[in-house]
């Protein structure tokens, strides 16, 4: 029965994440209008509701069965139930903001504070299968899709509210003439940030076992597609897409290669090191093969090897050498 509630709840999810792209896709498309009800907030609301309904409905038959609040909702999902509560609060504080200040335009809408209660509720009840596959000892492949697909959730829910430094929705780098200095600048930023953001939550799941094979293609790919939806303009950005769902597969391969694991310290700063390099090197060359590449050779390659330096510290992070072989050698 915890299996059934994880893929009832990862298919909820999923439904409530197409809702907020739809959203988004409808602000960047200019569909929206000086109201609040409109198809995408039916959309994404409806989404907010089914979760809802299936958090609050299955904690009240658990403590109908057991009489304790604490075991009413398999392990894992008790903070959904708050971000139930972000919503509902969030919601009506999102409707009276309009009232008040107008609807946001561009950037205003990534940056409203109702919008970021809402961020946070998104997030709570998003990660619920993530959160149970981490209460449980790791099993089948299949049985691992629920956690992997959650991270995808939560991880795609940071990059919608990141689009401004997102490389698929800006295209840094892309052209064939000399770019502003200071979008420049924005660009390197946007990409160094977007491979703190991508490359953190899959080495979180490689270090404690959680990533199954595959798992960074699903992770990456989906995310990919999604940014891409959210600036479906003509077709530079579908074909960068295609690109990194690539870069993702050469990623998986190069982990079984390495067989990088929390058992194998050094294979695992490799791998870390080589997923934001891997990912970048692919979208560069996309870019230069479809678009053109405005960034010099000095740009766009130290962008990849920045990257990686990134990737490597992270590795440090989410892996301490105390908890590797690593610590007696350093002792050493």
């Amino acid at each position: 029965m915890t299996t059934r509630f994880d893929w009832i709840a990862t298919v909820l999810g999923a439904m409530f994440t197409g809702g907020l792209y739809l959203d988004g896709w409808a602000h960047t498309h200019g569909r929206v209008d000086d109201s609040f009800l409109t198809p995408w907030h039916a959309v994404l609301y409806g989404g907010f509701l089914t979760m809802a309904i299936l958090l609050i409905a299955r904690a009240a038959w658990g403590f109908k069965r057991d009489g304790s609040w604490r075991r009413a909702l398999p392990p894992g999902y008790g903070l959904g139930l708050i971000g139930v509560a972000c919503w509902f609060v969030g919601g009506p504080f999102d409707a009276a903001w309009h009232n008040v200040f107008g609807f946001e335009a561009n950037i205003e809408a990534l940056l409203s504070p109702a919008h970021a209660i809402l961020a946070l509720g998104f997030g709570l009840m998003a990660a619920g299968p993530l959160r149970a596959g981490f209460a449980r000892a790791p099993g089948r492949w299949i049985d691992a899709l629920p956690l992997v697909l959650s991270m995808t959730f939560v991880l795609s829910n940071l990059t919608f509210f990141t689009q401004i430094a997102h490389p698929v929705a800006n295209l840094w780098g892309s052209g064939r003439r000399p770019i502003a200095f200071d979008v420049l600048e924005l660009g390197i930023t946007g990409m160094l940030l977007t491979a703190a953001v991508l490359t953190a939550p899959l080495l979180f799941l490689l270090a404690h076992g959680r990533l199954p094979a595959g798992g960074v293609t699903i992770v990456v790919g989906l995310n990919s597609i999604a940014m891409g939806f959210l600036y479906d303009r003509g077709p530079y950005p579908l074909f960068v897409v295609a690109a990194l769902v690539a870069g993702a597969v050469v990623a998986d391969m190069l982990r079984a290669l390495l067989r990088a694991g929390r058992t194998r310290a050094r294979a695992f700063r490799v791998f870390a090191a080589a997923l934001p390099a891997v990912l970048f090197a692919a979208y560069f060359v996309a870019l230069g093969l479809r678009a053109g590449l405005a960034w010099t050779p000095h740009v766009w390659l130290g962008t990849v090897v920045f990257g990686a330096v990134i990737g490597w510290l992270l590795s440090y992070l989410v892996l301490p050498p105390a908890l590797t072989d690593e610590s007696a050698r350093l002792r050493g």
